[in-house]
């Protein structure tokens, strides 16, 4: 059954998410012209902002929930929700930053990990199957289906490959509000969860560690890193739910006219 606390987006919502979107991503490919050793986080998260308020848009994280940045900048076993500050970038860092806007009273929200220099192929690896896992995971996002069969797509290949799925952390809806019903965990059963309809909005992103799935939050009260310290990567697309395949609202092709489709 349709949990009816949900909302289901209009068509003219859906656009105003869809320019949303579409600055976030645009946001993610400005900050990926500036990654490389020597550059300090913050130095990125005021490029952010800059960019987003120059697009009429306002950092949808600064201030949410007395987050202090506009982006979450998370560094190699940070799983997300890194603060941005005066360190600085290394070579063979890999860095999730995520990113979020308002605008017209609805939200934007995306996320892509990003190798700093050279980095080692095990690395390297994790990043390509974590994206991969975000593609089969939208590949579910279909009307009719339920959001257990997005966690199981995530979950069965990523651990296929030896990888671990973040238990705390999920995907979730997005409207007028950044974070909305349903969450979608990137672990569980096919068949399980909410049955989804045309015109649900969701976000949908895999926090994939290396090692061990259990995870610490730092003394910021923000920063999740992973308890053995290893690796850890996240992408985030925002799509709607539609009944043969889901309107995808973000995308990465911005930062691949950056970075090259080769990238990871």
């Amino acid at each position: 059954m349709f949990d009816k606390t949900m909302t289901l987006k209009s068509a003219d919502e859906i656009e105003i998410l869809r320019e949303n979107a579409l600055i976030v991503s645009r946001t993610l490919a400005e900050v990926a012209k500036y990654i490389k050793p020597g550059v300090s986080t913050l130095t990125l998260d005021k490029i952010a902002e800059e960019y987003i308020r120059a697009e009429g848009a306002v950092p949808g994280f600064k201030g949410y929930r007395g987050f202090p940045a506009t982006l979450c900048t998370s560094i190699n076993e940070e799983v997300v929700h890194g603060i941005p500050g005066e360190r600085v970038l290394k070579n063979g860092d890999i860095i999730s930053i995520d990113c979020g806007c308002q605008k017209h009273g609805f939200f934007g929200d995306s996320a892509y990990t990003f190798p700093v220099g050279m980095v080692g192929d095990g690395v390297l690896m994790l990043l390509k199957r974590t994206r991969e896992s975000l593609t089969k995971a939208i590949e579910a996002a279909v009307a009719g289906r339920r959001v257990g069969d997005i966690s199981a797509a995530v979950q069965e290949y990523v651990e296929g490959f030896g990888y671990s799925v973040v238990r705390e952390l999920v995907g979730h809806g997005i409207g007028r509000q950044l974070h909305e019903k349903p969450d979608v965990p990137n672990y569980g059963r096919k068949g399980s969860g909410i049955k989804m309809q045309p015109g649900l909005v969701i976000c949908i992103e895999p926090m994939i560690n290396m090692g061990t799935k259990s995870v610490l939050q730092d003394h910021d009260g923000w920063t999740i890193r992973t308890a053995d310290r290893m690796p850890s990567a996240h992408y985030e697309l925002t799509v709607v739910v539609q009944k043969e395949r889901a309107d995808v609202l973000s995308t990465f092709k911005y930062i691949e006219e950056i970075l090259g489709p080769s990238s990871i």
